[in-house]
C-alpha cells in the first residue's frame, strides 16, 4: 500500500533510538499511524511538532501491518505559539481530542476541515469563546450533539434571565454564549463555565461509556487558563 496525502500530527511516541511512531489525521485517509525513521534526528524533530501540517508519503506491506512515513513540512503551527502557553496547550489538547475520538483509517473530510478552522480561531480576539463553540461543532460532527439550542430554556433567577437545562436529577445553568452564539464574552469565569459544561458532557456521554480516561492534556489546558 502506497499513497500520498496531507495531515496534521496528532501524536508521537519514541519507537527506538532513531525512530518514532507518529499518528496523523489526514485529509483523505482519516487517522493513520506509522513509523518515521530518523524521527529523533535534529533535522526532522524540529518540524515534527504536535499540530503541524505535513505532506505524507505512506508505505505499508499490508493493511494489517504498521507502515512508515516519509515527510515534508507544509505548514508550521505549533512553534508560532511556543511563547503562548495557553494557545500551545490548547493545540496539544485539541490534537489529543481528535486522536481520542476518531477511528483508525476512516476518512472524514469534515474533521480535517475543522482542524484547519481551529487554527483560524486561534488568530481571533475571542479565540477562547470560539474554541469552546468549535468543540461543540466537533462533537456534533462525530455524532454527539449536545443540542443546547433545543434543550435550554430561559428562567428568572435572582431577577436575571438565564438559560437552564433540566434533567430528572439536576438543573444546570448554561452560559448564554453556548445558546446565543452572537453574544460577546469577556469574562473568563463565564468562559470556564462553558468549557466545564462541555467537559462534563464529554466525560459522561462519550468517555466513560467507552472506558476512556479523561485526557490529562485537557486538564492542563484548562489549568493554563486560570
Amino acid at each position: 500500500m502506497n499513497w500520498d496525502d496531507t495531515g496534521f500530527l496528532i501524536s508521537k511516541i519514541r519507537y527506538n533510538e532513531n525512530s518514532i511512531i507518529s499518528e496523523f489525521y489526514t485529509k483523505n485517509h482519516g487517522k493513520i499511524s506509522g513509523i518515521v525513521f530518523g524521527g529523533t534526528s535534529k533535522k526532522i524533530k524540529n518540524y515534527l511538532q504536535i499540530g503541524n501540517q505535513l505532506y505524507l508519503n505512506y508505505n505499508s506491506k499490508s493493511e494489517n501491518k504498521l507502515g512508515y512515513f516519509k515527510l515534508e513540512i507544509q505548514k508550521v503551527y505549533s512553534p508560532i505559539y511556543f511563547e503562548n502557553s495557553q494557545k500551545l496547550s490548547c493545540i496539544i489538547s485539541t490534537m489529543n481530542l481528535v486522536r481520542l475520538l476518531t477511528a483508525d483509517s476512516q476518512s472524514n473530510i469534515e474533521i480535517f476541515n475543522l482542524i484547519e478552522k481551529f487554527y483560524l480561531i486561534l488568530l481571533g480576539d475571542e479565540w477562547l469563546k470560539d474554541y469552546i463553540l468549535w468543540e461543540l461543532e466537533l462533537l456534533k460532527t462525530l455524532g454527539f450533539d449536545l443540542e443546547l439550542d433545543k434543550l435550554a430554556t430561559k428562567e428568572l433567577l435572582d431577577d436575571k434571565l438565564v438559560y437552564v437545562v433540566k434533567s430528572k436529577t439536576e438543573k444546570k445553568i448554561v452560559p448564554d454564549f453556548l445558546v446565543d452564539k452572537k453574544i460577546i464574552v469577556s469574562d473568563l469565569k463565564t468562559l470556564l463555565k462553558g468549557l466545564k459544561l462541555v467537559s462534563d458532557f464529554l466525560e459522561k456521554t462519550i468517555l466513560k461509556p467507552n472506558n476512556l480516561n479523561y485526557p490529562i492534556s485537557r486538564t492542563q489546558f484548562i489549568n493554563s487558563l486560570k
